[in-house]
């Protein structure tokens, strides 16, 4: 799996998870348990993770829903 977002905030993840569903696009998102340590602050970010195989396929459809902004760059 390789890491697609990773944000903090919770309606910009729901936004990209239903797009995701939407699109049949396999994901998981990590770290959404943190919230028992931090105390529910948010301080964690939570990660977007999709399959390799689908991982161009979701970048795509994030940029073309205007969430190209929001893409990790650094997840090679």
């Amino acid at each position: 799996m390789r890491e697609l977002v990773r944000t903090n905030d919770p309606v910009l993840i729901s936004a990209i998870e239903a797009l995701l569903k939407g699109a049949g696009i396999n994901h998981l998102i990590a770290d959404q348990n943190m919230s028992v340590l931090e105390g529910s602050i948010g301080i964690f970010p939570r990660r977007i993770l999709v399959a390799e195989d689908e991982f161009e396929a979701a970048q795509r459809l994030l940029a073309e829903a205007g969430f190209g902004n929001e893409l990790r760059r650094d997840a090679g």
